[in-house]
């Protein structure tokens, strides 16, 4: 996917600019760098990783206008997060395989209203590289189950790799 694929998944749950957003498993900042685009000046974005080398290329990036931090860190764990206006979790939460603790984690970072966009693969079936993935009809009932509200599906795109991708957001 190139970056235009990317801010297209996400963009539909982005409908504020500004704000404090987190980018859980950011990686190395793919969708870190769409949600800045998207966001715009006055973005506070902090990029969470476990793998502190993976956040470097983010360090050394300009974002002008905008704050990009990064925070070597474990999502299923506290990170002293909290009050933010949304949470985007690209191709993280798959690696779960207890979700309601990490929802649940997730639902106490976001302020009353605040937003979670998922991005997945549309299946509920995993392979070693993506062990734990969860259909957009599975997601609708763990995010419900969660506490989340007024999910919805933003896109759907093919992809090699187990049939397709969807992004969705839900609200706290």
């Amino acid at each position: 996917m190139n970056h235009a694929d990317l801010v297209g998944l996400i963009e539909g749950g982005v409908t504020e600019h500004g704000g404090r957003w987190a980018d859980l498993g950011a990686g190395e900042g793919a969708f870190t760098r769409a949600l800045a685009d998207l966001l715009g000046p006055g973005a506070h974005i902090t990029a969470v990783d476990r793998d502190g080398g993976a956040l470097r290329n983010l360090e050394s990036e300009s974002f002008p206008g905008l704050v990009v931090e990064t925070k070597v860190g474990d999502f299923t764990r506290e990170l002293g997060l909290s009050n933010l206006n949304g949470i985007v979790m690209a191709n993280s939460l798959h690696f779960v395989r207890d979700k309601a603790h990490v929802l649940e984690l997730v639902r106490k970072m976001l302020r009353p209203g605040g937003k979670l966009i998922v991005v997945e693969y549309g299946t509920d079936r995993g392979n070693p590289w993506v062990p734990h993935p969860f259909s957009y009809p599975k997601w609708e009932r763990m995010a419900a189950q969660a506490g989340f509200v007024g999910t919805r599906l933003l896109r759907t795109i093919p992809s090699r790799h187990l049939g397709s991708i969807y992004s969705a957001v839900s609200e706290r």
